[in-house]
């Protein structure tokens, strides 16, 4: 399989980056799937999934969300003899009313994804995430750190926040080794934090004050509407952290030691790494 690239869609974004770097430093050939690829790749035009899939054994798949695309794409695949394939899904696929609406199908998104790569020909391995430590750093958290405040309607709900950079290496363990084949891979942080703790670990990881504001749903959403999100748009945000608020994340997995034979990384080492980085830059 060493003479075929490995495909990697979504691989501009928080984990496929992370993977396409990984797979690159340990000298494998990489075809990176997206619109903006010399190739296009377009999840939504299927007339670009052939060019995506010419020569590929192995392959990362990072879901379009809101859609149940996965299933026709891995059965073109098939058809292209892929042999091997590593899916990154989500937390909480197998916990009835992890997520109480979904408006946007992001559930039907993950759970159709996993059935149709378990009932597919290829070898796969399904990595299931919990809440990424990058949502602070490059995600929809990262406005309100450098703002000061993270006006969030979860009250002393608590995460186990899971750095990308480990569930990339999982997933490139699962594309380049033995023995994770038919494995589900739940991957966490090695604590659970608070929004309160959060914003602690980076206080101290930057020297500026960061602090978790806990409002009620209403004044959540009528303050995103207020920054001019749309309403539906709010209330689909809201929603996506009930699971936080209820406290479902709030649980340890053991993905990161099975697949990797270590810890996963802390919440204050992923702060440190990130303010090093320039993640949240002084005011000027």
């Amino acid at each position: 399989m060493t003479d075929h690239p490995i495909l990697v869609t979504g691989g501009t974004g928080t984990v496929g980056s992370r993977v396409v770097s990984l797979l690159r430093e340990r000298g494998h050939a990489v075809r990176v799937a997206s619109r903006g690829a010399a190739e296009r790749f377009d999840w939504q035009d299927r007339t670009t999934w052939d060019t995506a899939l010419a020569g590929v054994r192995r392959m990362f798949v990072v879901p379009l969300d809101g859609t149940t695309l996965t299933r026709p794409f891995l059965a073109r695949a098939a058809d292209h003899g892929v042999e091997r394939v590593v899916l990154l899904s989500g937390r909480g696929v197998d916990v009835p009313g992890y997520i109480e609406e979904d408006p946007n199908g992001l559930g039907e998104t993950h759970v159709d994804g996993e059935d149709a790569v378990r009932g597919g020909t290829a070898d796969w391995t399904i990595l299931r995430p919990g809440w990424f430590a990058q949502n602070f750093s490059e995600g929809f958290f990262r406005e309100a750190v450098l703002s000061g405040e993270l006006r969030l309607p979860v009250g002393d709900g608590a995460a186990s926040f899971v750095d990308a950079a480990d569930i990339a290496a999982v997933g490139v363990a699962a594309l380049t080794e033995d023995g994770h084949a038919g494995q589900i891979y739940e991957l966490s942080g090695p604590r659970a934090l608070t929004l309160a703790e959060a914003a602690a670990e980076i206080s101290t990881a930057t020297g500026r004050e960061v602090r978790h504001v806990p409002l009620p749903p209403g004044q959540f959403t009528a303050e995103l509407i207020a920054q001019g999100w749309p309403a539906a748009d709010a209330e689909g945000f809201l929603l996506s952290l009930s699971p936080l608020e209820r406290g479902l994340d709030e649980h340890l997995s053991d993905g990161v030691r099975r697949a990797l034979g270590r810890e996963p990384r802390d919440f204050a080492a992923f702060a440190r790494d990130a303010a090093r980085a320039g993640a949240w830059p002084a005011r000027a």
